[in-house]
């Protein structure tokens, strides 16, 4: 038996193992050609800006350059100690540099965030600093009583962090100290925490709200004949081709005092006319739309899945004496767990992040975390912290992600 095994070859005298593995290349090169410009398009208009958005919650740079000489001298300091006349005059020069530069406003306002009335403090001292004369210390506590304090030293101290994990902090409704400790906020300031468990709840009622009402939905849909089951499937896209801000403004006009489900309860006996229902601007309110406008979210995969359940599992399982209920719970109803899990997961992480129907509907007690985000955003331009709101925003949802892949397991859950 001959031991040499000849080497099968293409017509040019190539092997063909080596034409299979150029070929595949190419092929692999050309699927990528064609997914390159979404590629492209989702990395540098997707993820790149919320990278640089969420990197502002643990990156400040406006003390540290705009206050060069303070910063280097705060290097060394622990935070504790009296500052010394070395640090007052290095503070001076910086006050007069970006007074002339026109940067007073921007170190004002990160000192700010530290320490609030620190801003007319640096702006105030600015204007004046240019006149002062050595000794530098006891002419700043002249100017201002407020400069002799350590708690504005330490506010520097902690402005001076090129990265920091303040912000975050301040998000969890705890301080960053200038030593590096953490100690918590004033209690009348202990609102963040509050927000994020109120968003948590909001999130987890509104997903086991259309778990309930969208499985019977589903489970109909899945069990009619088809041109019944197509014309459910079209009242359920249906609120798709409406505006969210119609809907949610509609649910307006529904739960007020004067709306047509006080009207209802009146009718029906289930409140007294100057008694009514409080169903909008709280909770309640935010619950119902969001549950409302979230259903769909929730029927499409769980339907998606019972359509690929033959009948015959259900079937056979009567057939071999179970009941109507039995046979449901223990062969149908866990076959459809994986579009549970998808449904869930996906009104879920819509839920958490909502901020339109909160903000309308909401009130003051139906404010989530989102709503804050936002205010930062356009009204205190506060960018640092909102980012570092999000970023802990970001870190809950892939927790319960993780959460989700190690019970159920991420393989498991289907759209169809």
């Amino acid at each position: 038996m001959n031991s040499n095994i000849e080497t099968l070859t293409t017509a040019d005298g190539t092997p063909l193992k080596k034409k299979l593995e150029q070929s595949l290349f190419k092929n692999k090169l050309r699927a990528f050609g064609l997914v390159s410009p979404l590629l492209i398009f989702l990395i540098f208009l997707f993820i790149l800006p919320i990278f640089l958005l969420l990197f502002q919650g643990i990156y400040d740079s406006r003390f540290t350059n705009l206050m060069p000489e303070t910063t280097k001298s705060l290097e060394n300091w622990d935070g504790l100690s009296e500052p010394t006349e070395k640090m007052n005059v290095a503070l001076v020069k910086d006050l007069i540099s970006a007074r002339k530069n026109k940067t007073i406003g921007k170190v004002a306002t990160r000192v700010n965030r530290e320490l609030s009335g620190a801003r007319s403090l640096f702006t105030s001292s600015a204007r004046k600093a240019a006149k002062l004369e050595a000794p530098y210390k006891e002419a700043l506590v002249k100017l201002n009583k407020k400069w002799g304090n350590i708690e504005t030293w330490q506010a520097m101290k902690v402005s001076s962090n090129l990265f920091t994990i303040g912000y975050i902090a301040s998000s969890l409704d705890l301080k960053l100290n200038a030593d590096g400790s953490l100690s918590l906020k004033d209690e009348d300031r202990r609102i963040h925490v509050k927000l994020f468990l109120r968003t948590l709840e909001i999130s987890l009622i509104v997903t086991l709200a259309t778990l309930l009402l969208g499985y019977p939905i589903a489970y109909l849909m899945a069990s009619l004949p088809l041109r019944t089951s197509n014309l459910l499937l079209i009242l359920v896209l249906l609120p798709f081709w409406t505006s969210l801000l119609v809907r949610t403004t509609a649910w307006i006009a529904m739960l007020q005092g004067e709306g047509v489900m006080n009207d209802l309860f009146v009718i029906f006996g289930f409140a007294e006319d100057d008694e009514r229902f409080s169903l909008i601007y709280n909770k309640t309110g935010v619950l119902i739309a969001m549950t409302h406008i979230l259903l769909p979210f929730m029927v499409l995969p769980i339907y998606s899945v019972m359509k690929t359940i033959s009948p015959s599992y259900v079937r056979a399982a009567k057939s071999l004496g179970a009941t109507n209920s039995k046979a449901f719970w223990r062969v149908y109803m866990p076959m459809t767990i994986p579009g549970i899990g998808a449904g869930g997961l996906l009104v879920f992480i819509l839920a958490i992040g909502y901020y339109i129907t909160p903000a309308l509907v909401g009130g003051q007690d139906g404010q989530m975390i989102s709503n804050f985000i936002d205010f930062h955003m356009r009204k205190s331009l506060n960018w640092n912290l909102a980012a570092a709101m999000g970023l802990i925003l970001l870190m809950i949802i892939l927790f319960l992600f993780w959460v989700y892949d190690r019970v159920v397991g991420i393989d498991n859950m289907k759209l169809g």
